[in-house]
C-alpha cells in the first residue's frame, strides 16, 4: 500500500472519532451548565470543553470569551478552527474520497453520507435544533464504525483506519479524565459534594461507561473507580488500557502483512506492558494529573512513530 494511502485511511478514522468525541463534550458541557449552581459553574462547564478538545490557545486567540453561544459555535462549525466537527467531518470525507477504491460502497456512503447531512443540518443555533445535530453526529459516527466493522475485508486498509480511530480514542479519553479532574469543579465547591458526584456522573455518561461502571463496581459513583474504570479496565472501550491493547494488536496485524516490525510496534508494546502492571492505587499516589501527561506524551511519540513508519 502507498504511504499516502495509509495516511488518508489513518486520518479518516482519527477525524471521524474526534468529531463524535466532540458532540460527546458539547453534549455534557450542555448539562454541566444547566445545573442549577453558581454562575462561576457554568462558565467552568464550557471553559472545560474547550479544554477537553485541546484548543484552549486557539480559542483564546479567537478573542472569543467561553459561554454557551461561543463555545458551541467554535467546537461545532467555526472555520478557523480544524478541529471543530464541520471540519472533522469534511476532512474525514476528503480523505475518504482521495482513497474510494479501498473503502467499501457502504463505507463510503456512510462517510459521504455525513458529510451531505452536515450541509442539510447547517448550523442551528436554537438549543433543541443543536441538540438534535448532537445526537446525529454521534449516529453518523456509529454508522461509519459499523459499515467498516461489518463491511470491510481485514487487511492493511481496515487496521490503518481502525488504528486512527484507537490513537484518537485513547487521546481524547486521557483529556477528558484530566479536564475533570483538575479543572471543571469550581474551588469553593466541596470535592464529593453533589456537584462533584454529578460531574463523574455525567463524564460517565458523556463515554457511555454509565451502566458499565454499575455493572463493575455496584456502588455509587466514586472518583477513584471512575478513573480505574478509564484507564486500566481493558473490558470497558474507552479506557486507556483498552485503546492501547487496539493499538498493539493493530499494529502487530500491520507488521504481520509487511513482515516487519519496527519503532511503533515497540512503543505500543512496551506501554502495554506498563498498563498491565499498574494498579489504580499507585497512580493516584504520584498523581493522575501527572500519569495523564505522560500518558499523551507517550500517546503523541507513538503517533510520530506510526507516521515515520508508515505514512511518510
Amino acid at each position: 500500500m502507498l504511504s499516502r494511502t495509509a495516511d488518508s485511511l489513518y486520518w479518516t478514522g482519527r477525524y471521524m472519532e474526534r468529531a463524535d468525541f466532540l458532540a460527546r463534550i458539547l453534549e455534557a458541557a450542555s448539562r454541566l451548565a444547566s445545573l442549577p449552581a453558581k454562575d462561576a459553574a457554568a462558565t467552568n462547564a464550557w471553559a472545560s470543553a474547550i479544554a477537553s478538545a485541546g484548543v484552549a490557545q486557539r480559542f483564546a486567540e479567537s478573542g472569543r470569551s467561553p459561554g454557551e453561544r461561543s463555545v458551541r459555535e467554535f467546537l461545532a462549525f467555526a472555520p478557523e478552527n480544524p478541529s471543530s466537527i464541520k471540519n472533522c467531518i469534511t476532512a474525514a470525507r476528503t480523505n475518504a474520497r482521495s482513497v474510494r477504491t479501498a473503502l467499501t460502497i457502504e463505507l463510503w456512503e456512510a462517510i459521504n453520507g455525513a458529510w451531505n447531512g452536515q450541509a442539510e443540518f447547517g448550523e442551528p443555533t436554537r438549543r433543541d435544533d443543536f441538540v438534535r445535530y448532537l445526537e446525529w453526529v454521534k449516529n453518523v459516527s456509529l454508522a461509519v464504525e459499523g459499515a467498516s466493522s461489518r463491511t470491510m475485508l481485514r487487511n492493511d486498509a481496515y487496521w490503518f483506519l481502525r488504528l486512527g480511530a484507537a490513537i484518537e480514542r485513547a487521546d481524547n479519553t486521557a483529556r477528558l479524565l484530566d479536564v475533570k479532574y483538575h479543572l471543571l469543579l469550581p474551588a469553593d465547591e466541596r470535592v464529593g459534594g453533589q456537584l462533584d458526584y454529578f460531574q463523574w456522573t455525567t463524564l460517565l455518561r458523556e463515554v457511555s461507561a454509565l451502566t458499565a461502571y454499575r455493572w463493575v463496581y455496584r456502588e455509587s459513583v466514586r472518583p477513584w473507580l471512575v478513573a480505574d474504570l478509564m484507564v486500566l479496565n481493558r473490558q470497558m472501550p474507552r479506557s486507556l488500557a483498552s485503546c492501547q491493547g487496539m493499538i498493539v494488536s493493530y499494529l502487530e496485524r500491520l507488521a504481520g502483512d509487511y513482515n516487519r516490525r519496527g519503532p511503533a510496534q515497540r512503543l505500543a508494546s512496551a506501554r502495554l506492558a506498563r498498563f498491565n502492571e499498574a494498579k489504580i492505587e499507585d497512580i493516584f499516589q504520584s498523581g493522575l494529573h501527572e500519569y495523564i501527561l505522560g500518558f499523551l506524551s507517550e500517546n503523541n511519540a507513538l503517533a510520530a512513530a506510526i507516521h515515520d513508519q508508515y505514512l511518510v
